[in-house]
This record gives C-alpha cells, structure tokens and sequence, in this order.
C-alpha cells in the first residue's frame, strides 16, 4: 500500500524543490513527517549534466533530506503548458498520495517553466478535489487542506517563514549533490547555477531568519489566511 503522505512538493525540474524549500523538508521529515516530491520534468534540456546524471543527484538529494517518496513524471522540460492532459498527471499523484499540504513554486519567477509549473499545480489542486474530474488513473477525489508556495530564483517578502536554524546543512547538502548544476567543471557550460548559486540561496535564508530572529528561514507565500494555533502572545 502506498504510503499517504503529509506534505507534497512539486517541482518543474529536479533540485527545483531543494531551492526553495529543503530545510523545511529536512525539518519535518525529521519530527515524521511523510513527504515527497514529484518532479514534472527530467529536465532534458539542461545546460550541464544528462538526464541520467541528474536522476542520480535527485535520489542522493531525497536521502539528505529524508524523503518517504520521490514521483518522476515526464513532462517535457520547457513545454509546461496549460494542458489538460498534464494537469490530469498532476492530479493523479496528488490523488495517489493524497497530501494533506501541497507545495509549488511561486509563480514570479524568472524561469518560465517554474511559473507554468505553478498555474499547473493550482489547477490541479483544485481539480484533484472534484468528485466527477475524472484523471488519467481514475481515482477519487481528494481534497488538498493547503497549497503554499515556494520561492525559487526570487527573493520576495513572504506571507510566512519556516525558522531552519537547524537544517540548514541538510538544505544545502541536498543542493551539493546536484554537482552537475551548481558545480563548475572542466567542460561545462556558465549558467547562473554554476556562479555562487548556492551560497545565494544560503545567503537568502539568512535574511529571512534575521527578519523574525533565527539564524536562517524560509519564506512562503499563501493566497489565504494563515489560522493561528495561539494567540498573539503565543500562548495556547
């Protein structure tokens, strides 16, 4: 039986949900939480590494940060368009495992792929929740409770932060093992990956944790209200 999970983040290419959010995986992967990612693409068109090289830096990446399940779709890298077929693949992971919060990239981004991967989860969300909306699995509907979003490449003020003062090594262990990307070696081709990458999104979080007084954070966004479990002075 398949394990239902907590949390489900998606991303357009493989490292895509590391960016945004390994610490906040690691981190409550780590209290037991059950969490997966599922990636669209197998991101073909990259600059540097192969589709093979990088399906190895992704399930090194899950280990470091204690994934339950990685999901591979097959998507095609720079063709994430408002499709039904696609959004029906995204329903039928979030039926299959059905998350009770789902995780996608904010939609203002530079990449393109990252912000049609977010228009695409929304649908899907919301789709996946519809008793008649029949996916390509033929599945029941399952209601998401949460969908929040991630940042990539942007640095924007968020709705939220996750405080990860104490997985910030797991977040940027799983971005080391895609050495493919953010590594420049002989042969490779200069991307903004490969120049101080990930000592920018080191450098991100910290920000973050200094404005709500930790070491590092990571920021979301939320198109609704935020339920408090205290009161404003934190007591139950």
């Amino acid at each position: 039986m398949l394990d239902q999970l907590d949390f489900l983040a998606i991303g357009a290419h493989p490292d895509d949900v590391e960016i945004g959010m390994g610490g906040t995986i690691a981190k409550y992967t780590q209290k037991g939480l059950k969490v997966g990612i599922c990636d669209l693409t197998k991101a073909e068109l990259s600059s540097n590494g192969t589709v093979v090289i990088r399906q190895k830096e992704a399930k090194r990446a899950g280990e470091i940060l204690g994934l339950t399940e990685r999901v591979q779709l097959s998507l095609p890298d720079r063709g994430l368009y408002m499709l039904d077929s696609s959004i029906k693949e995204i329903v039928g992971v979030i039926r299959t495992y059905k998350p009770r919060i789902v995780f996608s990239p904010y939609a203002d981004d530079r990449h393109p792929d990252h912000g049609n991967c977010s228009r695409l989860v929304e649908e899907a969300v919301f789709s996946a929740g519809i008793k008649n909306y029949q996916d390509h699995l033929g599945l029941p509907a399952h209601r998401v409770q949460h969908l929040y979003f991630y940042m990539i490449n942007g640095f924007h003020k968020p709705n939220f932060v996750v405080d990860i003062s104490d997985t910030i090594s797991h977040k940027l262990n799983s971005l080391r093992a895609y050495e493919s990307q953010f590594e420049k070696v002989e042969g490779s081709t200069d991307t903004p990956l490969t120049n101080g990458y990930v000592e920018a999104v080191e450098s991100r979080e910290r920000l973050y944790g200094k404005e709500v007084g930790v070491m590092y954070a990571e920021g979301f966004m939320t198109k609704k209200p935020i339920l408090l479990s205290k009161d404003l002075l934190g007591e139950v």
